[in-house]
């Protein structure tokens, strides 16, 4: 495949908070990959970027050239595009990985598009995240169930990093 068209997204339930990723890769207008990843605790710019890697990856995978990545974020999109400079520590690493894939191409555009026109990463993203949710509540739930403590026998991390528990 020598073009490839990416739609990306990063989303935060808070901020920070549980993140996923959404990732529409498409073939001459015909979706061909559709990646949804839970991230973790991070924040939504961290989330972005994290979709963007994705992205970058499963291009060098499919052995694409040319790359039109379409993303809502507005700051992803200038940065990248060095409207902005990047001054937040936690998003300096994964800018410099982004700019380390993009290498591995001919050409790589960022466009910033309307939110209305990233739905399919947008829904892929909160579905990672919805998942992870209800996967966790489920097992809090048997654990209740059980008469198991849902924390018995996990470290719980409290504030300054410190761990309280076994």
């Amino acid at each position: 495949m020598k073009k490839l068209t990416i739609y990306i997204d990063g989303a935060s339930k808070g901020n920070p908070g549980p993140s996923g990723i959404g990732v529409v890769v498409c073939n001459d207008r015909e979706t061909i990959k559709n990646i949804s990843s839970y991230i973790g605790n991070c924040t939504n710019n961290v989330a972005e970027y994290t979709a963007l890697i994705y992205a970058l990856q499963e291009a060098l995978k499919l052995k694409a050239q040319t790359l039109e990545i379409n993303t809502d974020s507005q700051l992803l999109a200038r940065q990248l595009n060095k409207v902005y400079k990047v001054k937040n520590q936690n998003i300096i690493g994964l800018y410099n990985q982004v700019l380390h894939l993009k290498e591995a191409f001919k050409k790589v555009s960022i466009t910033n598009i309307p939110r209305e026109e990233n739905r399919g990463a947008d829904k892929l993203a909160n579905q990672a995240i919805e998942g992870q949710l209800k996967e966790q509540c489920s097992l809090a739930k048997g654990r209740a169930e059980s008469g198991r403590p849902a924390l018995a026998g996990r470290k719980v991390r409290a504030p300054g990093d410190s761990v309280v528990g076994n």
